[in-house]
């Protein structure tokens, strides 16, 4: 192996400096996409194309006796090759120059900070983690795939009132930078590389923050009922919400179904946890009531108003689920949960009746299950006495996958 370090140039479409001219006139080896390697200089004969697998490429590097360069897009340390390389060769071996990041410059192209946004990838994974953050965040930056482009990310998000730009071919002669909703985004063939940006116009504008990304602390969690507005008390109370959350593990890239959910509240948690949110409501007035408890937390939840288990067929794959209510189909919506869930399904049953159906439906579905019964009760003063009131019976039935 080259005793040489293996240099990383990132570029953004500026004029290449004197010393990556003199690297590049000097490289034993030139490694990089087919447009990188496309220029003045640089002989067929010394280079090397990344593509699909890159197992041979990464051999011919550590075969190559004298200096390496390897070019590649933008800042090639951020979802770049340099993570590759540095588990190949050890982080001491690498010398990097970087460029802009094509997000930084999708960003700066219309005008939009971008300390408060979440960058998440598609390139080479699967994109629905992808897209479950930015069904929960204000602004995020999406990098695409030829598997994964634009318009199959707006297809997926059409319901939700998002804009989008597509910054495409960001620095090159060719570059387009495109705003639009879902439908135009949709109906446009995108060449890459691009990167989307996914923005809830009305929620990303707020203060200014202290961390990137937004991921900042909600604070407190498991709220009191007070927190939420609710119907005579039909909400899932907070010490029974904790213990249902801890089963449901609810976070970013996760997708999260509140089946009956009444007041909103298990979502709108969850939603406040990083994950994706859909509540699932048959009343007019508990929709409502929805609305305007995710507006007060300032949360992302989409709405569905319609009863299980018609409303959940079409709905996206979820991570998790949690059942508050079913109405009159309960074997049939616990199933069709427990089918759909990823990881889990978590009930919140008064009635014993229903605490070993639902246990069983879940185990025949291929989850382990556990069945816990929660008794809670707050201490009251009576005269110079103290006493334990009785707040809450719920049995929680949980069910997870390994």
């Amino acid at each position: 192996m080259s005793r040489e370090p293996i240099t990383v140039v990132g570029l953004d479409g500026r004029p290449l400096d004197d010393e990556v001219r003199r690297l590049l006139r000097d490289a034993v080896l030139v490694v990089g996409g087919e447009r990188h390697l496309d220029m003045p200089g640089v002989e067929r004969e010394r280079t090397e194309v990344l593509k699909g697998d890159l197992s041979g490429t990464l051999e011919r590097i550590e075969s190559t006796e004298g200096s390496v360069v390897v070019l590649a897009s933008g800042d090639p340390g951020f979802f770049g090759i340099v993570r590759l390389l540095g588990a190949r060769f050890g982080r001491k071996k690498l010398r990097v120059l970087p460029g802009l990041s094509s997000v930084a410059l999708a960003f700066a192209r219309v005008g939009i900070s971008w300390d408060d946004a979440v960058t998440v990838s598609a390139h080479g994974r699967d994109p629905r983690r992808a897209i479950n953050v930015c069904r929960a965040h204000p602004k995020v930056a999406v990098l695409t795939s030829p598997d994964f482009g634009p318009a199959d990310l707006a297809r997926e998000l059409d319901e939700l009132g998002r804009s989008f730009v597509v910054a495409e071919d960001l620095g090159e002669p060719g570059e387009r930078v495109f705003s639009g909703d879902a439908n135009a985004i949709a109906g446009v063939d995108w060449e890459g590389p691009n990167v989307v940006l996914v923005l809830d116009e009305e929620r990303m504008v707020g203060e200014r923050g202290w961390i990137s990304s937004g991921q900042q602390s909600q604070g407190r969690w498991a709220l009191p009922e007070g927190e939420f507005e609710h119907r005579s008390g039909m909400i899932t109370k907070s010490a029974t919400r904790a213990f249902v959350l801890s089963r449901l593990g609810p976070g970013p890239g996760d997708l999260t179904w509140d089946v009956g959910a009444g007041s909103g509240s298990v979502a709108i948690e969850c939603a406040r946890l990083g994950a994706a949110a859909i509540a699932v409501e048959r009343d007019p007035e508990g929709c409502a009531r929805i609305s305007r408890n995710t507006e007060r937390h300032g949360v992302s939840v989409q709405l569905v108003s319609g009863e299980a288990p018609e409303a959940l067929r079409d709905l996206p794959e979820p991570d998790a689920v949690f059942v508050g209510g079913t109405g009159g189909s309960f074997e049939e919506t616990v199933k069709l949960c427990a089918v759909s869930a990823r990881r889990s399904v978590v009930l919140a049953l008064v009635g014993l009746e229903r605490v070993v159906p639902a246990a069983r439906i879940l185990e025949g579905c291929g989850l382990e299950v556990e069945t816990t019964f929660l008794q809670t009760s707050r201490m009251k003063g009576v005269g110079d006495l103290h006493r334990l009131a009785a707040e809450s019976n719920a049995f929680v039935v949980s069910g997870s996958r390994s």
